[in-house]
């Protein structure tokens, strides 16, 4: 029997809250408030208090949300910036849009988060910040980065653009650094519907170099104080925005839910690993993730059941064509190459339904002892 079990389902999420999306976006149609305003400004106040921060800045995109924080702290040109391989091009990226220089450090096996023990190795006279990317929805290690950044006071950029609701010894995530990055793409656990993001912190100078670089570089209009850029949140995605962040722990809930499912039924599946849950934070479960050498047959045979899958990431960054000048070697994060090499996303939603998982793992099950 072949059960259709897709990697993700919008579709499913929307439905129950439908009703209030549209109106929403009837509000702002009525308003006329498309960019920026006051259905932004609502979004930012909502979101900054969820964040446990005293500033929301609503952006374009996560990618803008990590390019802007780090302009607003002032790294540029002939900086470089401490960050993993095994992450969205976007955290990569960033860095380079403002003039400086990523450099890659290797993963926790266990969290596929940075190794706060490789960091201090990786530090120059040029080092002005990090990047710990809190991937899959759970936090990296955030007492040992800080530690190290107040040691050789460096910047800290949480890309937080998979872990809307995660949480570390207690604390939001993006709330302990000098700033938090969020993504609003449609699939992650907060999304829009189309491209949003947002920069929080209690950094009341940042915010407000932020809220300037978004706009032109504009104090008020027509004087533009520094070059900008139009990154600007639009007020539809921040009415939806607002009324799905009402959901959001409850869907965060519904995903811990699954992955305890997905754990029980996978625990002595010999050959693959399940996703570790580090003793300090709670994992939000953006992706489950699991690992297998023989990853690519057994995602056919997945495949070939109706079931979808992903893979969260094929090519570590350090290894990309786009950074090929960096000169950086294959076997310089060898924890993320051969993450890289076994990584298998399995289909995570919040209505994905209980007999989908056993399927799913069923099917993991009949690949593993060779019946299919």
């Amino acid at each position: 029997m072949i059960m259709n079990v897709p990697f993700m389902d919008l579709k499913s999420l929307h439905e129950p809250i439908k009703d209030e999306m549209n109106s929403a976006i009837q509000q702002v149609l009525e308003s006329c408030a498309f960019a920026g305003g006051r259905f932004v400004d609502t979004f930012e106040k909502e979101f900054a208090g969820f964040c446990q921060c005293e500033h929301a800045i609503g952006v374009g995109s996560g990618t803008e949300a990590l390019w802007l924080a780090l302009l607003g702290l002032g790294i540029g040109t002939g900086d470089e910036v401490i960050t993993v391989p095994n992450t969205f091009i976007a955290t990569a990226e960033a860095i380079s849009f403002c003039g400086a220089t990523p450099v890659f450090v290797d993963i926790d096996e266990r969290t596929y988060t940075m190794d706060p023990s490789l960091i201090e190795e990786a530090i120059t006279p040029r080092t002005t910040g990090i990047i710990p990317v809190h991937l899959f929805g759970q936090m990296a290690d955030m007492d040992s980065i800080m530690e190290i950044a107040g040691k050789y006071r460096l910047r800290v950029v949480e890309d937080a653009c998979q872990a809307h609701g995660a949480e570390y010894k207690g604390k939001a995530a993006g709330s302990i650094g000098d700033a938090g990055c969020f993504s609003f793409y449609p699939g992650k656990n907060l999304g829009s519907i189309g491209e949003a993001g947002a920069v929080v912190t209690n950094d009341s100078v940042l915010a407000e170099k932020i809220k300037m670089f978004r706009d032109h570089g504009q104090t008020q209009k027509y004087l533009h104080r520094v070059i900008g850029w139009n990154a600007r949140m639009d007020g539809i995605q921040a009415a939806v925005l607002s009324v799905k962040l009402k959901y959001l722990s409850e869907w965060n809930d519904a995903r811990k839910l699954k992955a305890q499912n997905y754990d029980e039924l996978l625990k002595d599946c010999d050959g693959l690993v399940t996703p570790s849950l580090a003793s300090y934070g709670r994992h939000v479960y953006h992706i489950y993730a699991i690992r297998h050498k023989d990853r690519d047959n057994l995602m056919a045979a997945l495949a070939a059941e109706g079931i979808g899958c992903g893979i969260h990431y094929p090519y570590p960054i350090h290894l990309q064509q786009a950074y090929q000048a960096l000169g950086v070697a294959e076997g310089a994060c060898p924890k993320t190459e051969q993450c890289a090499s076994e990584f298998v996303s399995l289909p995570m939603f919040p209505h994905l339904k209980k007999e989908q998982i056993v399927f799913v793992a069923e099917a993991i099950k009949r690949y593993l002892s060779g019946q299919t």
